[in-house]
């Protein structure tokens, strides 16, 4: 049995609604700042890295490939945690996941003010912010996904959409999670016009921060809750 099945409210549906706002943070920087290469959407990397592959201009493999690889390593890095986890109560484990993830993406944040977003520079800096990011994003899918909380997978709305469209009461479905759904879309795209904006006017650094800080303030906030006070099955 999952977390999410031992507790009417294992999960606030308020905590991962900001986690999928600071992909969409997450993802602005890295598409308008670090030059085509997505840290949260693996998806967008392996088309890229087929274009690249194609020799097609203005894509470079080694970022995709360091994202990729950044991604799983996060992503089973964070497989370990949940397995080390079990049995404890669930707010140490969602705890240790958003202090992970808040400093990796603060630890970027830091690179970042040695980068220069124009001229792309240095690579060192670039490379850095691609690989820290992508772990964090890693470490939080594989995190969400043993939740298995339907229909909030914090980074990915292919599915989310499908959903909506193929169980809608027009498809002659029953609006299953049509809110739930909606709200995910919402949020990614608040977060993604937010980070926009803000690596725009404030720089790469802000926007990263302010990532880390949501996560991190987010998941102290609802560890309150008494459901995150049980403990894990194994």
């Amino acid at each position: 049995m999952s977390p999410t099945d031992r507790s009417p409210s294992p999960l606030p549906m308020l905590l991962l609604l900001l986690l999928t706002v600071t992909t969409g943070l997450v993802d602005a920087i890295s598409v308008l700042g670090l030059g085509k290469v997505f840290t949260a959407n693996m998806t967008g990397n392996i088309v890229f890295l087929g274009f690249a592959a194609a020799g097609t201009p203005g894509f470079h493999p080694l970022s995709y490939v360091l994202a990729i690889g950044g991604f799983l390593i996060g992503a089973f890095l964070a497989g370990r945690t949940g397995k080390r986890h079990e049995g404890r109560p669930l707010h140490r484990w969602l705890m240790t996941a958003a202090v992970v993830e808040a400093a990796l993406l603060w630890a970027a944040a830091l690179v970042s003010c040695t980068f220069d977003v124009a001229s792309q520079s240095p690579d060192t800096a670039l490379f850095g912010i691609v690989v820290l990011t992508a772990l964090a994003m890693g470490f939080r899918n594989a995190t969400v996904r043993q939740l298995k909380v339907p229909d909030l997978t914090t980074t990915v709305l292919t599915l989310t959409l499908t959903g909506l469209a193929a169980d809608s009461s027009a498809a002659g479905g029953a609006n299953t999670n049509w809110a739930r759904r909606c709200a995910s879309v919402v949020a990614i795209f608040l977060g993604a016009a937010l980070g926009a904006l803000l690596l725009a006017h404030a720089g790469m650094a802000v926007p990263l921060a302010l990532a880390g800080l949501l996560i991190l303030g987010g998941t102290m906030a609802c560890a309150l809750h008494p459901a995150y006070r049980q403990s894990i099955p194994v």
